[in-house]
């Protein structure tokens, strides 16, 4: 999995999507192939179920893979297999035929687009997954995600919009966006939202041609990268999330038409239903990260959408949160800014921790403060310690984010101030450098001969070990406090879902939506769901159409159904 807390990491991706947000409305490759890139109106597989005897037609849908290699060759190699044969939770066995097509839901990759992301990362453990198909082989489409478009969508468009074979399925498009008929009047539309949660003019009007094309009573599958409708629901703005060309294309050019919203971004598996049975589900468990689903809080949408399931359930992803009480344990290296953040804050006022005695702690915080507040360095580092926490609360804490990011750096300011302490005391006291003992305080720590100190020691030595001994205490304290915060925003006031999971990077809890039309008209979702997916595998050498590892792991579990089988409205 990819380690977000890594400092590395943590420059790179907010390199990747400060360098996003700059220039990618700036440089919208959309316009550009909207041009150059001619493409059919929609791509036609409404006569394949006639063509095979009248068999019902299958298609699958999984989004944001590509994070870790265990969670996504799990989901690509059950895609892989011919048919899957799933029980639903109430004792009944499905019988689930591979899809003829596979549509990736969005962020292929993590943490930023790259040919070599794409290849290690999505081509690599789809291929070992199945690298040949027999005839007829699936299609595979894919919208892009905010993370495809890290590099302006050249990788993306490189992979996908290529006419080449990948994972023994052959891609089509050669945009970032397409349609698809399927059998029985139903219609797969998948939309490239870019960076701005927007669509743009040229594929409006691509859409508001492909609608001449539709019946009255056709239906249409929507696929967008993010789920609109929860993020609308933790909105404060009147009119919703969107309010941009997606509205249009959504009310007014497909309108109620769309029976199926499908979308990934969020990494878990939640459903959502009106009551004419229309269907909004979130399936983002391609094996990335898994998000909590207690948060963003969405059991009742705007547009009169129940919350029916969620995988995992929010009492499981409550726990799950609990976790990040031992974030050193999950994000080690998150220490090594924590430890350097400490002993910043430290040196800035070191000299004061001391001069009344270090068993005179009142005195030593008194002196702590007014240095803060008088001289120009500590001043700086304290009050950058403060802006850094204020600027990375949540912005959904409204006009208590500033509140929240005052305590948390205050947490910080006052743990560093014990850490170092707790070093001084320990060098003065603890190893015994001074005679006269720990109310000689700095006095001693400095000059040991005027403080009638036994046991000399140089002051280096002394500096460079108060040194380590804070770094080493912030690398311990930091992490546990920046994971209290996190605990107690994620569960308690639903902020830092990303943040709270990211450090988690919990590779359990994968999803994918196996789909069927069935020869009447009726469209069913079997949602698939992995609650623990594999660490260990073995080779099979089965050759290029079977998987090239197989589960070795008895503490995986089994893929299951998350719920019984979901019938979306048919057409009427």
């Amino acid at each position: 999995m990819v380690k977000w807390l890594h400092p590395a990491q943590l420059i790179r991706t907010g390199l990747d999507a400060l360098v996003a947000a700059v220039f990618g409305a700036r440089a919208d490759h959309r316009l550009i192939e909207a041009v150059v890139r001619p493409q059919p109106l929609y791509f036609d597989y409404s006569s394949e179920s006639e063509q095979a005897a009248g068999e019902d037609f299958w298609l699958d849908y999984v989004s944001d893979t590509g994070d870790g290699w265990n969670p996504t060759y799990a989901v690509a190699r059950l895609l892989a297999q011919p048919s899957l044969s799933l029980e639903d939770g109430t004792g009944q066995t499905h019988a689930l035929p591979r899809g003829r097509i596979l549509v990736l839901g969005g962020d292929q990759v993590y943490p930023g687009a790259s040919r070599d992301t794409y290849e290690e990362r999505l081509v690599q453990p789809y291929e070992e997954a199945m690298a040949r198909s027999p005839a007829p082989s699936p299609d595979l489409f894919a919208i892009p995600g905010n993370h495809d478009w890290y590099d302006g969508l050249s990788s993306f468009m490189r992979l996908f919009c290529a006419n080449r074979w990948l994972a023994g399925r052959r891609t089509r498009q050669s945009r970032s966006y397409f349609a698809l008929k399927l059998p029985q009047g139903w219609w797969l539309v998948g939309t490239d939202v870019q960076l701005e949660n927007d669509i743009d003019v040229p594929q409006v009007e691509y859409f508001r041609q492909l609608a001449t094309h539709m019946g009255p009573t056709d239906r249409v599958i929507l696929c967008n990268a993010e789920p609109a409708w929860i993020l609308a629901a933790t909105s404060h703005r009147p009119r919703g999330y969107l309010e941009n060309n997606l509205d249009y294309l959504q009310e007014k050019v497909f309108g109620r038409r769309i029976s199926l919203f499908l979308a990934g971004d969020l990494h878990h598996y939640r459903r959502h239903e009106d009551p004419d049975g229309r269907q909004k589900i979130t399936a983002g468990g391609g094996g990335a990260f898994m998000h909590p689903t207690h948060t963003p809080k969405a059991d009742q949408l705007r547009d009169g959408y129940t919350l029916q399931k969620s995988f995992p359930d929010e009492r499981t992803s409550r726990k799950l949160a609990r976790q990040n009480l031992l974030l050193i344990r999950h994000s080690p290296l998150f220490g090594l800014l924590t430890g350097a953040l400490y002993l910043l804050l430290a040196l800035a006022t070191f000299t004061e921790l001391g001069h009344h005695g270090l068993d005179r702690v009142p005195d030593a915080i008194r002196m702590v403060a007014a240095s803060i507040v008088h001289r120009p360095w500590s001043l700086v580092v304290g009050l950058g310690t403060l802006g850094g926490m204020i600027a990375l609360a949540d912005p959904t804490f409204g006009r208590h984010r500033v509140l929240a990011g005052l305590l948390h750096g205050s947490a910080h300011i006052a743990a560093a101030f014990g850490v170092a302490w707790a070093s001084l005391y320990f060098i003065v006291s603890g190893l015994g450098i001074c005679a006269g003992g720990p109310e000689m305080g700095v006095a001693a720590f400095l000059d040991p001969t005027e403080a009638g100190c036994a046991g000399w020691v140089p002051l280096w030595t002394k500096f460079f070990l108060g040194c380590g001994l804070t770094f080493l205490g912030g690398f311990l304290v930091g992490p546990f406090i920046m994971g209290l915060y996190l605990t107690v925003s994620v569960n308690v006031f639903g902020t830092h879902s990303n943040e709270a999971f990211i450090s988690l990077a919990i590779a359990d809890w994968k999803n994918f939506l196996r789909l069927r039309i069935e020869r009447s008209g009726q469209l069913t979702v079997y949602p698939v769901g992995l609650e623990r997916v594999p660490r260990r595998w073995r080779e099979t050498d089965a050759g290029p159409y079977a998987p090239a590892y197989e589960p070795d792991d008895p503490q995986a579990t089994a893929p299951v159904l998350i719920e019984p089988p979901i019938r979306v409205r048919p057409r009427g």
